[in-house]
């Protein structure tokens, strides 16, 4: 079945498929389209949804909702963002599986509220106190919405962790026609649940990389689930041998399989001395903006990210080979320049394109980046 539809109506197709049965958030725009289409679709089928006061609670209800077995999610924008921060820490280090969507808009503050941003990339990763890894996917595209929706819970099951997915104004309100049916057989990944019988520890694990798994509360087990740091009963320790091992693995968890996270799409070309990589929206406009380039006789590389967390650095690394500049279009000051700046070193020059007006970055714009770079 195909449908002419928004990404923010993308985003519930796809929770839907995933097997999201919980929803709890605060209406925000760009957002709020998400919440309005859940409160009629999730009652059909048995699923629950729920307005909180506020994104704090919000949070707090979808973490309350995993624990008790259910796929959740919540959706929210900058400002809502900023407030759910708190309890985006107390999933990291409790091991909920959670999705939270932005859907990011100008900032700073209220901002920009009915205008594009990207500019929350460093807040999902460092937001939360102590600097613990995180996901997030970033689509482009209506289609990639909805699969990136169903990757997000995928991820979230798997790896015990928040997964943020990273949409746009732009992106939540354009509309594309989708092959809602090609979805059908996606796989679908459930949480791994402890068996009924021996003893059950919430947190057991014996190598960095382990992810525990889950029992729900109200269920056969006594469980405990702890924003303190604890040992693999669930409670406090001040040992400091138990410390490092769970911090430890709450890292090593995502970062050692980065390799099996991160998703992007390269586009590139034998004697290439040029690359653009971008994300989301932005990476719309570079994508056409190397079409055109190439076209006129410039060799462009293209990378576009679809993972920013953990930041895919091989696929940057390969896709700069041989290039002497990368261009990176984005919609803050750059965040993600800082990033392919971290990986690349000083012998590749970055050239940022800029905008935090409201508005997207043109191809045109690019282009005249590449040439103004290729003259230099």
């Amino acid at each position: 079945m195909r449908k002419f539809i928004s990404g923010n109506e993308a985003v519930v197709e796809g929770a839907l498929i995933a097997g999201c049965r919980f929803f709890g958030g605060y209406p925000i725009t760009p957002s709020s389209e998400i919440a309005g289409h859940l409160s009629t679709r999730l009652p059909q089928i048995g699923g629950k949804y729920i307005q909180m006061e506020d994104e704090i609670g919000s949070l707090a209800a979808c973490i309350g909702a995993s624990l008790c077995g259910e796929k959740v999610m919540t959706a929210t924008s900058g400002p809502g963002l900023s407030l759910m921060l708190e309890n985006v820490g107390m999933a990291i280090m409790a091991e909920v599986p959670c999705v939270i969507v932005d859907v990011q808009r100008g900032g700073p503050s209220t901002g920009l509220a009915t205008k594009v941003g990207q500019g929350d990339v460093f807040q999902v990763r460092w937001g939360s106190h102590g600097g613990y890894p995180v996901i997030a996917l970033a689509p482009s595209t209506i289609a990639e919405t909805v699969e990136m929706t169903i990757e997000a819970f995928n991820l979230a099951e798997k790896y015990r962790v928040p997964v943020f997915l990273m949409t746009d104004k732009v992106i939540g309100h354009m509309r594309e026609d989708v092959d809602l049916e090609s979805f059908a057989g996606y796989p679908i990944i459930n949480r791994k649940v402890a068996p009924p019988d021996g003893e059950f520890l919430p947190y057991r694990a014996e190598n960095l990389t382990d992810v525990p798994p889950m029992s729900p509360y109200g269920g056969l087990h006594v469980v405990r689930a702890s924003s303190t740091t604890h040992d693999q009963r669930g409670v406090p320790t001040p040992d400091p041998e138990k410390i490092t091992f769970k911090n430890s693995r709450l890292y090593h968890k995502i970062q050692d399989k980065a390799g099996e996270i991160c998703r992007w799409e390269a586009d590139l070309m034998p004697g290439a001395d040029s690359l653009v990589v971008s994300f989301g929206i932005s990476a719309r406009s570079g994508k056409q903006a190397v079409v055109e380039a190439r076209a006129s006789g410039m060799k462009v590389n293209f990378l576009k990210i679809l993972t920013l967390w953990p930041f895919p650095e091989e696929a940057i690394s390969e896709a700069a080979r041989g290039v002497n500049k990368v261009v990176v279009p984005e919609l803050n000051w750059g965040q993600v320049a800082l990033e392919v700046e971290r990986v690349l070193g000083a012998d590749v020059n970055v050239i940022r394109v800029n905008k935090t007006d409201g508005t997207i970055i043109c191809p045109e714009e690019i282009i005249q980046v590449l040439n103004d770079a290729a003259a230099s």
